[in-house]
């Protein structure tokens, strides 16, 4: 997992509603992605959660690592199979910050994810919605339920930010 210091779980309570939950799994997936910033990485971050639990976070290492499959929920899905030692992830939740392009929403069915929640939605390369559904393609053999837009503000805003501040011109 990345340096960030996160809860690690959510209480156990009957007061958590279903949204509460989704919101603080989001809020750490964005502190992971704003982590990521500091190594010049796009932010975008991912948490795999397995009940109240996360088993696996990280953020893009594309620049870092120089490899293009470096993307956050690839990480956190390669994780989260070793820290469950299995590769099947049919009881997890993976909360990401941006809707996943192809690549990602592929390891995702192959995976066998069963729930995806993303923040804000990507125009260009989603695959859960934007451009085409592969997440929920009805001829793929698992469709995992998908939630899009939890936070879409905030996360959006913090991509849009980072390019932002990259544009501007030197002093």
């Amino acid at each position: 997992m990345t340096e960030v210091e996160l809860a690690t779980s959510v209480p156990h309570s009957l007061e958590l509603t279903r949204f509460a939950i989704d919101e603080q799994f989001m809020r750490n997936a964005m502190a992971i992605a704003l982590d990521g910033t500091r190594h010049n990485e796009v932010p975008i971050g991912a948490v795999l959660v397995q009940g109240r639990s996360i088993i696996a976070g990280a953020n893009n290492r594309t620049v870092r690592d120089q490899d293009a499959t470096g993307h956050a929920e690839l990480i956190a899905i390669r994780e989260g199979c070793a820290a469950l030692d299995r590769w099947r992830l049919d009881d997890c939740t993976l909360y990401v910050t941006l809707e996943p392009c192809a690549m990602c929403a592929g390891a995702i069915v192959l995976a066998r994810v069963k729930r995806v929640v993303f923040g804000a939605w990507d125009e260009k390369a989603g695959m859960a919605g934007s451009i085409n559904d592969l997440l929920r393609h009805p001829r793929l053999n698992h469709m995992p339920e998908v939630q899009g837009g939890l936070l879409e503000d905030e996360c959006a805003v913090m991509l849009s930010e980072f390019f932002e501040d990259r544009r501007l011109p030197a002093p």
